[in-house]
């Protein structure tokens, strides 16, 4: 019996620690935070180069703030970072141009970013030729 309750109040004993652990996680983020709810971010700025790590400057009303921030080095800085699109598939090859095009979608801005509803993207087509040989064997490797 004595086991039993010994057993009995040291659970209760890490529950209750357990707890505190959390409710002391939890200040410690609303020390950080802000009760300010209007924040405007500027575009993020890399530290070195045009990709890669940097920073975000946000402000609101008194305060300001800076944030971590990434630009993956394959972006399309036509259209910024901050503007998430979704594309269509690439169209036929234009004779006149040499080049493909497909549009995008606006999917997502990113910390309030301007972005355009809708952009077109070029490429210059490709000048190989495919083969459509797939599943067949050569003759020289029988």
């Amino acid at each position: 019996m004595q086991v039993r309750s010994l057993l009995l109040l040291l659970a209760l004993i890490l529950v209750a620690a357990a707890a505190e652990a959390g409710k002391n996680k939890k200040e410690k983020t609303k020390k950080d935070g802000s009760k300010c709810e209007d924040w405007h971010w500027g575009p993020c700025v890399p530290n070195s180069k045009d990709c890669g790590l940097g920073y975000r400057e946000g402000t609101c009303k008194d305060e300001s703030k800076k944030l971590k921030c990434k630009i993956p080095c394959n972006w399309k800085k036509k259209f910024g970072a901050d503007c998430k699109y979704k594309f269509e598939s690439w169209g036929g090859c234009s004779a006149q141009t040499g080049l493909k095009t497909r549009s995008g979608i606006l999917k997502k801005a990113l910390y309030n970013a301007q972005c355009e509803e809708t952009v077109y993207v070029t490429k210059p087509c490709s000048s190989k030729i495919k083969s459509k040989s797939k599943g067949q064997f050569s003759p020289f490797l029988s």
